[in-house]
């Protein structure tokens, strides 16, 4: 097991400092030059000015020279300076990966309980009426794209009765609607896939032994039926988990949510490298850590699977 957690941290340095060389490339060739803005539209028809700040945040060296500053001072736990707030990427990020990472949690717990009590119901009472309204319920919610979804509660909810704020403040009333908006289709995903799997373990050899022995309904349901079928749908909730950590681009822009997917959307319009990275790194080591855990739990759910 400890061999096996080094070498998967092993591979999220390897992962992380692919992406970040990636994005460097690209961004080293995108037009436009990311210091303009902080010399101002006046200033930035000196070449003295623009030649002053380019030494000063190192962008007159070659790009391996710039990814190994990068590199350099991210083992330090450094993301670099902003330029437009002369401020530490980590500082400035730091508060809204936080609301991201509440946002991410509400929306997790929504999908877990919300989608694994519809699949399970499902699933229990197949071809039912529960069974057909939650399959039509599920089907169409995942056809909903989350910006409709997102506009229209927003629409709704807001501006036809007022229940909740327009500009969103952080406290958990201004979380709900973000947080549904996330959590409803991934929510009808869950039910759908705990259904399908539930439906094929109750098929299981072992599943009717365990009914034939007479051991009890909730002994069967608990012991032997959730707890292999909740495997595909831990995977598919760490993958989820991961991308709304990585920041909900979608949904904090149209909820005004101060997270890491708004400061990526306004660090895009604003040409600022260094916040672009940082988001992009955070969410790439993110992901990979949320994988690993991911697998740990597949060997302490399944004793089958050996993590070797």
């Amino acid at each position: 097991m400890g061999r096996y957690v080094v070498r998967r941290l092993g591979q999220l340095v390897v992962v992380t400092l692919g992406a970040t060389l990636i994005l460097f490339a690209c961004l080293f060739v995108l037009p436009g030059d990311p210091v303009a803005q902080v010399a101002g539209s006046d200033k930035a028809r000196d070449p003295a000015v623009i030649e002053q700040l380019h030494k000063q945040y190192g962008l007159d060296k070659p790009l391996v020279v710039q990814y190994g500053n990068y590199v350099g001072k991210l083992v330090t736990g450094d993301l670099g300076e902003d330029y437009t707030q002369g401020r530490p990427v980590s500082e400035i990020l730091g508060p809204k990966l936080a609301n991201t990472a509440k946002l991410a949690v509400a929306a997790i717990v929504i999908d877990i309980i919300l989608g694994v009590a519809v699949g399970v119901v499902a699933a229990m009472r197949r071809y039912s009426i529960w069974d057909v309204s939650a399959t039509f319920i599920t089907t169409l919610a995942i056809g909903v794209p989350s910006i409709v979804l997102g506009m229209i509660m927003q629409r709704f909810f807001v501006v036809e009765l007022n229940w909740f704020p327009l500009i969103a403040d952080g406290s958990f009333k201004s979380m709900v609607l973000p947080a549904l908006t996330l959590a409803i289709i991934d929510a009808a995903l869950v039910a759908q896939l705990a259904r399908s799997t539930m439906l094929e373990v109750l098929r299981a050899d072992y599943v009717k032994t365990a009914v034939a022995k007479g051991l009890p309904r909730r002994t069967v349901l608990f012991r032997h039926i959730l707890r292999n079928s909740v495997i595909p749908v831990i995977t598919y909730l760490g993958i989820s988990f991961g991308t709304l950590l990585g920041g909900a681009i979608i949904t904090e822009t149209i909820f005004n949510w101060n997270g890491i997917g708004l400061a990526l959307i306004q660090a895009i319009q604003q040409n600022n490298n260094p916040i672009i990275v940082g988001v992009v790194t955070i969410s790439v080591a993110v992901f990979v850590l949320l994988n690993l855990i991911v697998d740990l739990l597949y060997a302490a759910l399944d004793p089958r699977i050996r993590l070797a």
